[in-house]
């Protein structure tokens, strides 16, 4: 059995995601496979929305996994400032570009599903423009690692803009509560129990499921490849500043 603390060591991690990613490969597929089919074959159509409620099973979906990934690169930065450890960075950084895909089919899906309902692809009210601000807080993370490379300063200013950002996810959550908006509020986690119909129900958790899935195999792979491809950068500047070195003693030897 492989200790807990010992998974935050690049080389077990590597060992342990190279086991793990065929099965939530597996599982991601079956599952949207498994929810795909529900979706088109027995979940059935909204009587005010028609068949555009389907919309909802990816954009759900994707909206839990924007949140989901920021949450994921809040934990890592706690990894990082306390205890400074590679493995949280390479975390933090990979985590960025999932949440802002998410974010985007989040918002792409939303403004479709939007336009038939509300008449237009978009309004600027609490939810969306809380999204939007998300997908714009991942951009900035990901052009300030871009700017800042893999230095440690870089890895810190990261993880406390990061850290700073989280104020949004609890925004984005209760801004139906909050505020008088056009999106409708929280339907299935909410304190008195899911208030959409089981037909429709299981076949979005399922989706939802095949989808975090998706997220976490990915997720693992970013991590992995983050690893070996900062191995190879390392390993490149060794081998340069060895060359370096034999050629200067090869300056400093007498001539023959």
């Amino acid at each position: 059995m492989i200790a807990f603390s010992s998974l935050a060591n690049p080389a077990v991690f590597l060992r342990l995601t190279q086991r793990v990613l065929p099965w939530l490969g597996a599982a991601s597929a079956l599952l949207s496979g498994l929810g795909l089919y529900l979706v088109f074959f027995v979940s059935p159509a909204d009587y005010q929305q028609g068949e555009t409620v389907k919309i909802m099973y990816i954009h759900v979906p994707a909206a839990w996994l924007a949140m989901f990934a920021y949450m994921v690169m809040t934990s890592a930065s706690l990894g990082v400032l306390v205890w400074r450890h590679p493995l949280a960075d390479a975390a933090q950084k990979t985590a960025a570009t999932l949440g802002a895909a998410f974010t985007f089919i989040c918002l792409v899906t939303g403004s479709l599903w939007g336009k038939p309902m509300w008449g237009t692809y978009w309004v600027w009210d609490a939810r969306l423009t809380s999204m939007l601000i998300l997908f714009l807080l991942y951009l900035g993370l990901i052009a300030l690692r871009q700017t800042m490379e893999d230095s440690p300063r870089g890895a810190r200013i990261a993880a406390i803009m990061t850290l700073v950002g989280f104020v949004d996810i609890p925004i984005i959550k209760f801004s139906v509560d909050w505020w008088n908006t056009l999106h409708q509020p929280a339907s299935v986690l909410r304190a008195g129990g899911p208030t959409i119909a089981a037909a429709m129900l299981w076949p979005l958790l399922i989706m939802a499921l095949g989808a975090t899935a998706l997220f976490l195999a990915l997720h693992l792979m970013a991590i992995r490849n983050e690893i070996l491809r900062r191995r190879v950068a390392r390993l490149t500047l060794q081998a340069a500043a060895a060359g370096e070195e034999g050629g200067a003693a090869e300056l400093l030897e007498p001539a023959q």
